[in-house]
């Protein structure tokens, strides 16, 4: 894409009052966006309203700043640039959903697996909840996020704190791909604890933004990006989420675009599961394992080592069954083993060191699942 054509997508994109259907709706009518501007008033007034077609005909005040901007961004590395609507690079899921966007900034190596698994509408999965997951939560969505990056899916999620950043992780620890879609430019990284994750996923993977570059963490920004999420995968894991839960967003809109929606099930009392609940009764399917995902998709499971440990759970250490699955105190353990409080420590420190049992705020602790 030249500088002219830059020009005449990012002024369209500026144009106020036109949004994503405007743009398209001139498109459709002229052709490409540098015709747009080549037409004339009395043209552009017999598509819509004087209002619009004044706006289309002057030229936004920050257009020559954001297009400094944006090529200077383009040139810093040879991982970035834009896509619009009439790109073959377009993401073939963005063109199903209400509304498209009409350019896309992207961070990431142009032949990765990432990018060619959105173009070809290959098998994408989105995993979104809780920014503050419980610590069982942070590891399912690092363990299925991994289970499925190695069956071959690429993992789509929002680079947010909590079970966003642990798909993410999860996924690249799988050997796999994954695309984070942000809530700001692509010339910041929030939250700012995830610089370093960012970097990773830039460089195995995608990042994606719809956002103009310099534009700060807008709250609005963030569920507005959700359709994106949803639009680029088959199906939407929710692991854990409060009933007023941004992920919750995510999984409406997979609904309405006719994608599959699952939801991990958890404890009755913890309000991070109220989410899924809901989601559950309403039809989405309860997933209990990775594989259950698997199978609704029809694809293949890979072993991993987690189906060994189940293969051996006879052999599991005698104070897991005690812990069950929801948040104990010490003294509820002492009374359920009736072991001494020496013993049950160090029995218990253990567990956390193999990473199956974490320690909580308050001398609480929880048993660590699998996927």
């Amino acid at each position: 894409m030249d500088s002219a054509e830059l020009a005449a997508w990012l002024r369209l994109t500026l144009t106020p009052g036109l949004g994503n259907t405007g743009v398209r709706k001139v498109l459709a009518a002229f052709g490409s966006a540098q015709a747009v501007f080549e037409q004339s008033t009395l043209t552009l007034r017999q598509l819509g309203s004087d209002r619009l077609a004044d706006a289309l005909q002057t030229e936004p005040e920050t257009l020559a700043a954001q297009l400094q901007t944006t090529l200077d961004w383009l040139q810093g590395a040879d991982n970035r640039r834009v896509i619009t609507l009439g790109d073959a690079a377009y993401p073939a899921g963005l063109l199903d959903i209400e509304d498209p966007p009409s350019m896309l900034y992207v961070l990431g190596t142009q032949d990765s697996p990432a990018q060619l698994a959105i173009e070809s509408r290959a098998f994408c999965l989105a995993i979104v909840g809780s920014r503050n997951p419980t610590p069982q939560g942070a590891a399912n969505a690092r363990q299925f996020a991994k289970v499925f990056a190695q069956s071959g899916l690429c993992v789509v999620s929002g680079l947010a704190l909590g079970v966003d950043g642990a798909a993410h992780d999860g996924a690249l620890l799988g050997g796999g791909t994954t695309v984070a879609v942000v809530g700001t430019g692509l010339d910041r990284v929030y939250p700012k604890q995830h610089l370093e994750l960012a970097h990773r996923i830039a460089e195995h993977g995608l990042i994606i933004s719809e956002f103009p570059l310099g534009t700060p963490p807008l709250m609005s920004n963030f569920p507005k990006r959700n359709r994106i999420i949803s639009g680029l995968s088959q199906g939407t894991l929710v692991v854990e989420a409060a009933l007023k839960s941004g992920s919750l967003i995510t999984a409406r809109l997979a609904a309405e675009q006719g994608k599959e929606v699952f939801a991990i099930p958890g404890s009755i009392h913890s309000p991070q599961s109220r989410g899924c609940h809901a989601l559950i009764k309403q039809g989405a399917k309860l997933v209990e394992s990775a594989q259950d995902v698997l199978e609704e998709l029809q694809l293949p499971h890979v072993p991993t080592s987690q189906d060994t440990a189940r293969d051996t759970e006879d052999a599991e250490p005698p104070l897991l069954p005690a812990l069950g699955f929801d948040m104990v105190s010490l003294d509820t353990l002492q009374a359920r083993t009736g072991m001494a409080t020496a013993d049950l420590q160090a029995q218990l420190l253990e567990l956390e060191m193999a990473g199956q049992v974490t320690r909580l705020p308050g001398g609480l602790y929880q048993r660590l699942g699998s996927a």
